[in-house]
């Protein structure tokens, strides 16, 4: 008799267990499984992407795919042939220590995508940037979204021209390969630059070698660059070109107005302007 309730206390016992363990592990399980569903549904909830966005990151891929660059169609600037180029130094403050513009052209010898364009239009479209061979034609620019890039040729030689269509007086810090094209050294945007007057152009020919020289830009292979001959280049800097802008303080240009010479003036379509 003692024997039997013993017994029957151990059977109870491990059948009271065997309840509980398996409550416990359902209970874990029902908690993973109300919680795997959630990141389904938040994933199904996304939008698809539309053939327009799919189409677009497609295209952006595939351009900027085309516009880098391989090792052998990296191109530098050479030191070119003497030009005689003229300058002289004025006192002229720049009305604050911080551009307001500036812009870079990756170069190479190879075909770029991208819009095509004559020039870059900088300090609020007040001035023209573009780059000319030796003759004063146009080199074709592409344009890939805020990025610029000039298909080159080795042994081509090219000008850097700006034109100013305001009033106001700007400074113009150019670079080269990483090289300042007023004194060789390294390019830094608070160098000196040249002055760009009111309705006026200039081309920056070369880099400047004496007050009344310069050495004409050339496109040449990266290691028959400047930048790869020089104490104070790098050869990993070939194939971009800089431009910083600054305003500087000088009075401001107004042209003359035209005379008629006492005849009676012409029609005017625009006479508010």
């Amino acid at each position: 008799m003692y024997k039997s309730k013993i017994l029957l206390w151990l059977f109870l016992t491990c059948l009271i267990s065997a309840c509980s363990t398996t409550k416990i592990a359902t209970s874990e399980t029902a908690s993973e499984a109300e919680y795997a569903p959630a990141p389904q549904a938040e994933t199904s909830a996304k939008p698809a992407p539309s053939a327009t966005h799919a189409k677009a990151k497609a295209n952006a891929r595939a351009a900027y795919t085309q516009n880098n660059v391989r090792s052998d169609e990296r191109l530098g600037t050479k030191w070119g042939d003497d030009l005689s180029s003229y300058v002289t130094q004025v006192d002229l403050k720049r009305l604050s220590s911080s551009p307001i513009d500036e812009t870079q052209i990756r170069y190479a010898s190879k075909q770029f995508s991208g819009r095509g364009i004559n020039s870059i239009s900088l300090a609020s479209g007040k001035i023209s940037f573009s780059v000319v061979d030796d003759r004063g034609r146009i080199l074709p620019l592409y344009r890939d979204g805020q990025n610029y890039y000039l298909s080159a040729n080795d042994g081509q030689s090219y000008q850097l021209r700006y034109s100013n269509t305001s009033n106001q007086t700007f400074e113009i810090v150019a670079s080269v390969d990483g090289l300042d094209v007023l004194d060789g050294s390294r390019a830094s945007r608070s160098k000196s630059g040249y002055v760009l007057r009111p309705y006026s152009s200039f081309a920056i020919e070369g880099f400047r070698k004496s007050h009344s020289s310069v050495a004409s830009f050339t496109f040449s292979k990266p290691q028959n660059s400047y930048a790869a001959n020089s104490a104070s280049g790098s050869i990993q800097n070939t194939g971009v070109i800089g431009t910083v802008v600054y305003e500087l303080k000088a009075p401001k240009y107004y042209p003359p107005k035209k005379t008629n010479d006492g005849y009676a003036p012409a029609p005017n379509a625009f006479p508010a302007d």
